[in-house]
């Protein structure tokens, strides 16, 4: 009994994780069927309308003055044009701005410093509180480490012409991908979900969702659906459903790019995953059921329920993590299946090739469609992938059941340091392109302030390493050759995410007890 209990459970887990593996099947056969019908726009304005460019930021003193630079070399009139500064700040980024503002004003736009001392809601609370003020009928939003194209806006808003669009959304690149291994495999990760996801839901008719950053609104939908809101920490999903759901059609333009810096630490990596995750699974307890009762056709509710509860892939994982070594044993004194051996392999294939098989596929589709003289590189980055894919398993599910179970915790941004290219021997990188910041040395951005959010979990992370190094070796010595290679992703990506945190909280630790030292000493 005890056997047919870990075999049933664990097969059980597997088949949901094979399900959403299907899933990601699904998109690629949405994306290659509809990657040709390019939306275009219903006409163009005679007269261009007022923009109001939104820019919310916190404690962004390594990218504020890029961003800030490169907004004013939009390719827009000066008097169709506000620009908003939204910054909650508390730190010399205040005084930058300021500046950075003062001197556009000078060169003639229309351009406004707005500086908030309660936080409430967050960026969503910014956004609300600079939409009040807009002079713009039209939003564009960047988050700080972004920096558009000057074209950026005539690309877009003759989308608007068409009077039921609310929202346009374009793909983010990547200024850093090649900055070092984990901004490579970000944005393949980020890849898949911009170039086929949300084209696929787009142009096929399903919702898609607003990004949070590199895409314009139409103030009066904002105003339809309710405003923005802050009780999850995904707002930008939050209104992208609420507004669908009210008529508004979005656009999603693949081919027009807003680039963006990528966390280039594992610390940073994780607290925007972290938040992305939890912000999703609020977004699932207060969306999913207004989305069945509405009169959304049926494949929009579907695709919506895989979106929305994609994210629970990481529990079911965590659930697997505990399985397979009992599964194991349990295996060893079950004579039927070493007399049918046959049996297991029979339900473990087609598993496999919808649980991984399938996530690889979707990442290279993504990666030939972006890259198509390249793509093929990037195959001998998939492993990694995979693996870092289940060494976040535990961050994510941690942040899985703190949605579920109402644990409150605040809006976390993620720290950037102005990387916006490869670090290369030798080479001087600018870290801050601010008046107050000097060149530093290629990694001096391990030594600036902005830390990401610290927790227990790497020690947890390392504890799941060990376990399962000890299970892949068993596996060796016992001749399971295919078991084997089939886990050692486990025990490479939990060491992947883990070893990282480590290393910068013990690297802390031992600054802050030097300084103490130093202090007693005085």
């Amino acid at each position: 009994m005890m056997a047919w209990t870990w075999y049933i459970c664990y097969f059980l887990v597997l088949l949901c994780l094979a399900g959403y593996g299907f899933h990601r099947l699904t998109i690629i056969y949405l994306y290659l069927k509809h990657r040709k019908d390019t939306p275009e726009p219903k006409g163009h304005f005679d007269e261009l309308p007022v923009i109001t460019m939104q820019l919310p930021m916190y404690n962004e003193l390594h990218v504020v003055e890029r961003l800030i630079q490169k907004v004013a070399e939009i390719d827009y009139p000066k008097d169709k044009l506000e620009i908003q500064v939204l910054d909650d700040s508390t730190d010399e980024t205040i005084e930058i701005c300021k500046a950075q503002v003062a001197d556009l004003v000078s060169r003639g736009f229309d351009a406004v410093y707005i500086h908030r001392t309660d936080r409430t809601g967050y960026k969503a609370g910014a956004l609300e509180n600079g939409s009040k003020v807009a002079k713009g009928e039209f939003l564009f939003i960047l988050d700080a480490d972004f920096m558009p194209h000057a074209d950026v806006l005539q690309k877009t808003i003759h989308y608007f012409t068409d009077d039921n669009v609310g929202m346009i959304q374009t793909r983010w690149g990547h200024l850093n991908r090649d900055f070092n291994m984990l901004t490579r495999i970000q944005a393949m990760f980020l890849d898949g979900h911009l170039e086929l996801e949300q084209t696929a839901r787009n142009r096929s008719g399903r919702f898609f969702t607003f990004n949070g950053t590199g895409g314009m609104w139409r103030k009066s939908c904002i105003a339809d659906a309710g405003g923005w809101e802050h009780d999850t920490l995904t707002e930008d999903m939050d209104l992208s459903y609420r507004a669908q759901l009210k008529g508004w059609n979005f656009v999603y333009l693949k081919d027009v790019e807003t680039p963006a810096e990528l966390p280039v630490d594992m610390d940073g990596f994780k607290s925007q995953q972290h938040r992305w995750t939890k912000g999703s699974i609020q977004c699932c307890k207060k969306c999913l059921m207004n989305i069945w009762k509405s009169k959304a056709p049926l494949k929009a509710k579907m695709e919506a329920t895989a979106h929305l509860t994609s994210n629970f892939a990481y529990l079911a994982l965590i659930v697997l993590c505990f399985l397979i070594y009992p599964k194991q044993s349990a295996s060893l004194d079950w004579a039927f299946l070493q007399q049918n051996p046959w049996v297991e392999q029979l339900l473990n294939i087609p598993i496999f090739f919808f649980g991984s098989v399938s996530v690889a596929l979707f990442y290279l589709v993504a990666q030939k469609s972006l890259r198509p003289k390249t793509w093929y590189k990037e195959i001998f980055y998939l492993p990694v992938l995979i693996a870092l894919g289940i060494g976040m398993s535990v961050n994510n599910a941690k942040a899985v059941l703190e949605a579920l179970f109402n644990h409150e915790s605040g809006f976390v941004r993620t720290p950037k340091y102005g990387i916006d290219k490869p670090a290369k021997a030798g080479e001087v990188t600018e870290v801050a392109a601010t008046a107050v910041a000097a060149p530093v040395a290629k990694k001096a951005w391990k030594a600036s302030k902005y830390k990401a959010m610290k927790s227990l979990t790497p020690v947890v992370e390392l504890l799941f390493a060990i376990f399962f190094l000890v299970v892949v070796i068993s596996n060796y010595t016992d001749a399971n050759y295919a078991t084997a290679v089939l886990l050692t992703p486990f025990p490479i990506g939990f060491f992947y995410t883990s070893i990282p945190s480590l290393k910068r909280m013990l690297d802390g630790m031992f600054k802050n007890n030097v300084e103490e030292s130093i202090d007693s000493g005085k």
